[in-house]
């Protein structure tokens, strides 16, 4: 079961991966949290056959590639594809156009970067409980 295994999270602000960083020691899951700061490497890091996690967080406005781009991307390679990684965008964005383009790239959620930390907290504790119950083809055995 992949429940355990690592937790990618594309986010080029530091003052954002800070604010997770400090999230994540919270919840304190055994979960392995990999920051990838250039969406850039995301595809090589995640093209690696070693590497398969149990869900990606992304941000949307990036240098380079967007949140979107970069999902089209994964999409498009077969070897990250058939991991079946759960893809949830992370925005401060809450307009409607947005929303749609990601659910229009098959992502299995959208959530509003929260201010208050406890706010934020909640809603990754909520989104990992939800994922570490859920059956996926390559958790399901």
């Amino acid at each position: 079961m992949r429940k355990n295994d690592e937790i990618i999270i594309i986010e080029d602000d530091e003052d954002d991966r800070l604010l997770l960083k400090d999230i994540f020691e919270a919840l304190d899951y055994p979960n392995k949290i990999t920051f990838i700061e250039d969406p850039m490497d995301a595809i090589a890091y995640l093209s690696n056959p070693l590497v398969i996690p149990f869900i990606i967080f992304s941000d949307i406005n990036m240098p380079k590639i967007n949140g979107f781009e970069l999902r089209n991307q994964i999409l498009a390679n077969t070897e990250i594809s058939k991991k079946c990684i759960p893809y949830i965008f992370l925005s401060t964005s809450k307009i409607p156009e947005n929303v749609i383009k990601a659910y229009s790239c098959h992502a299995q959620g959208y959530f509003k970067k929260e201010e208050e930390f406890s706010k934020y907290k909640t809603v990754l504790k909520t989104i990992l409980e939800y994922w570490i119950t859920s059956l996926t083809p390559t958790n399901s055995l």
